[in-house]
């Protein structure tokens, strides 16, 4: 049977050459970087080089580069290191209820411990607005965190906009990137972020490491204690296959992202069309134009997202209906809801993101077998 991978947004395939460039630091360049021996100090080298390139990708300093282990850590480290760094000025946190769990639930956790958080609405096409941003600051706000693009449905937010006025308000402004870095061209400082998240295995890296971006003079406290590794503010031995394998997909990006895009966007639009014309009572979620290349979310009325789901698995083409990380949850989708979609709307969303590795021949058939497994569904449901 033919398998096709329309799951990108939860995490990609590692590239070949991403593989071959970590496998030497297993078993070759196997030391610690902490170690002043000659097998530390080639283990630092490879961190420091992959430091390089990944702050040159986004254009920053090396040292504003915090090596993590993955977007969901850089999320917590951001707001809680500048919520508890900023405390003595005020409590106030400021985001999204778009937001990714790992945002709005460490934002939860800080209310339970006595600080305040306002969530900001969005319109019908998941975006924030600037000025709703500059209404609810207030002399006890310490952080203003907005993602960049969302992962359900793939909206990009005006990120340099509400940077601009977090940085005139003198606040420190955190942006969660990690659908973004390596499908869009970011510059932290263009985008007037302080601190910036990202993942490796969403643009064809290793799972389990990431970064955090943190400008220079960003007062955050350390997230991790027990070590001096990243200057005292993440301590455990670094893992360097892994940091290795994100500066090379960074190194890939940094390369290839341009000509890779425009494929991927093409056959977006393709399927975005093809779905529309196709279905009837369905509904496309997200901006239409501001989003992410390859991200494609429908609701199709009279149906089940997780009937959808597997049917669409015993065709041979993985999607999904939302975020991987709530995957397992039972609720609704918040993103889906924030937007004032129905309940049966937002029951029956299916969720399609492409990578650079999906063909022209993936998309005719997902747009072959989408249809009837639409209807399948519908005639299974109870409301027909």
């Amino acid at each position: 049977m033919k398998k096709i991978y329309l799951d990108c947004a939860s995490t990609t395939p590692a590239d070949p050459e991403v593989v071959a460039a970590m496998l030497p630091y297993f078993s070759e360049i196997f030391g610690n970087p902490s170690s002043v021996h000659s097998f530390g100090r080639e283990a630092k080298k490879a961190v420091d080089h992959a430091r390089e390139t990944v702050a040159r990708f986004i254009g920053v300093k090396p040292h504003e580069i915090i090596f993590t282990g993955g977007g969901t850590e850089s999320n917590n480290a951001a707001i809680k290191g500048c919520a508890y760094a900023g405390r003595s000025r005020g409590d106030h946190i400021i985001t999204s209820y778009v937001e990714h769990h790992s945002v709005l639930e460490t934002c939860e956790f800080l209310q339970r411990n006595g600080f305040t958080v306002t969530y900001l609405p969005v319109d019908s096409a998941g975006m924030v607005d600037p000025d709703a941003v500059l209404d609810a600051i207030t002399p006890k706000t310490i952080l203003i965190s907005i993602m960049h693009a969302n992962n359900e449905i793939g909206t990009i937010q005006p990120i340099a906009e509400i940077g601009h006025i977090a940085r005139e308000k003198g606040i420190p402004f955190h942006t969660d990137a990690v659908q973004t870095l390596g499908h869009l061209t970011i510059d932290a400082d263009a985008l007037n972020a302080d601190l910036l998240s990202a993942s490796a295995h969403k643009l064809y890296g290793p799972k389990g490491v990431g970064f955090l971006y943190a400008r220079s003079g960003t007062k955050m406290g350390p997230f991790m204690h027990g070590g001096s590794q990243e200057k005292g503010r993440r301590a455990s031995t670094h893992n360097v296959p892994g940091i290795v394998g994100l500066a090379k997909a960074v190194e890939l990006a940094e390369k290839y992202m341009t000509e890779e895009m425009n494929p991927i966007i093409r056959l977006r639009d393709k399927l975005i069309k093809g779905i529309s014309d196709a279905v009837k009572g369905c509904r496309f979620n997200g901006h239409p134009a501001k989003r992410l290349p390859g991200n494609v979310n429908f609701s199709f009325k009279n149906t089940e997202g997780e009937l959808l789901l597997q049917h669409m698995d015993e065709e041979g083409i993985a999607c999904s209906t939302g975020s991987a990380c709530s995957a397992e949850s039972k609720g609704p989708s918040h993103v889906l809801t924030a937007i004032g979609l129905s309940s049966d709307l937002i029951a029956g969303s299916l969720r399609l993101t492409l990578g650079k590795y999906v063909t022209d021949e993936d998309i005719d058939y997902t747009l072959e077998v989408l249809p009837k497994v639409v209807k399948k569904v519908r005639s299974m449901t109870e409301f027909l």
